[in-house]
């Protein structure tokens, strides 16, 4: 688990990386492909069926278009943005937007724990979005950017919670990234694509490796073994690792060091996921 997270962290600063050799629509396209190619070998060697039930096929066109969303708009805000700040900024934000919008679709007012951890997301958010000291801070350096990858990202959480109703969660990965491949295939075009591969070296298939392999497709997986093993509570502590290891990786890497606002809405955004949590796992 510490492995997976530190894994999910480091990607924001090899997805820096990535930004640098093409716009987003093409870097997308490229990590979908070998995505797609390594959950291929995992099935394999897990001899998992890769039918998915007819019923599951608009979950899974709209997962597909979600996921080619929140990426499009991950290396987008990379491209502008610093990774430290934006894999902080997304990773505190993405479960504090999943449960408020689980509440809003279950109609069910937060209790007052949950409204305590909701308040302190918000503050958080509202810190490490800079809005404290200057309102137009939203639009400047990848915020907005990482601020719709969030979003899109609670939204996407909901669609595939509903995957395993459909067959294998990792046949349903499989597929999704699947149809994201062709459709960033067509968006960003064939030229767009050749196009990266005559000034492609030994940094872009490394990083390019590890952010499809290594992290989306292996670390992924082997969250979800641990999840079955030692519960879904127990697991989803492990996740507060990766604002630690997102700022970490961009500093080594990068030499980005973590801005107070980023220090401060981290423990505070950690803190409201911990309360949320903890909530959830006791009720």
């Amino acid at each position: 688990m510490i492995l997976s997270m530190t894994c999910w962290g480091f990607s924001w600063t090899s997805g820096k990386i990535l930004s640098l050799y093409a716009g987003p629509l093409t870097i997308s396209f490229y990590r979908f492909a070998l995505t797609f190619v390594s959950l291929l070998v995992i099935l394999g060697i897990t001899r998992e069926s890769l039918r998915v039930k007819r019923e599951g096929l608009r979950d899974l066109l709209l997962a597909s278009a979600l996921i080619s969303l929140y990426t499009y708009l991950f290396f987008k805000g990379l491209s502008v943005g610093k990774a430290g700040a934006g894999g902080v900024l997304v990773t505190v934000l993405n479960p504090i937007i999943s449960y408020t919008l689980a509440l809003i679709i279950a109609r069910r007012k937060p209790t007052r724990q949950e409204a305590i951890g909701l308040s302190i997301g918000g503050l958080a958010g509202i810190i490490l979005l800079r809005l404290f000291s200057d309102a137009s801070a939203l639009w400047s350096a990848g915020n907005i950017y990482f601020l719709l990858a969030s979003l899109s990202w609670a939204f996407l959480s909901l669609v595939t919670s509903r995957a395993g109703r459909y067959g294998s969660p990792v046949t349903f990965s499989c597929w999704m990234y699947t149809v994201s491949t062709v459709l960033m295939f067509a968006l960003s075009g064939p030229v767009s694509a050749g196009a990266v591969l005559e000034k492609a070296d030994l940094t872009f298939w490394g990083n390019l490796f590890f952010s499809a392999t290594i992290t989306t497709s292996f670390a992924t997986t082997f969250y979800f073994v641990a999840t079955a093993r030692i519960g879904a509570s127990k697991a989803s502590s492990f996740i507060f690792l990766v604002p630690f290891s997102a700022a970490l990786g961009s500093w080594i890497f990068l030499n980005e060091i973590p801005q107070i606002h980023s220090i401060i809405g981290g423990i505070l955004g950690i803190g409201a996921v911990y309360i949320l949590n903890k909530k959830k796992a006791t009720a």
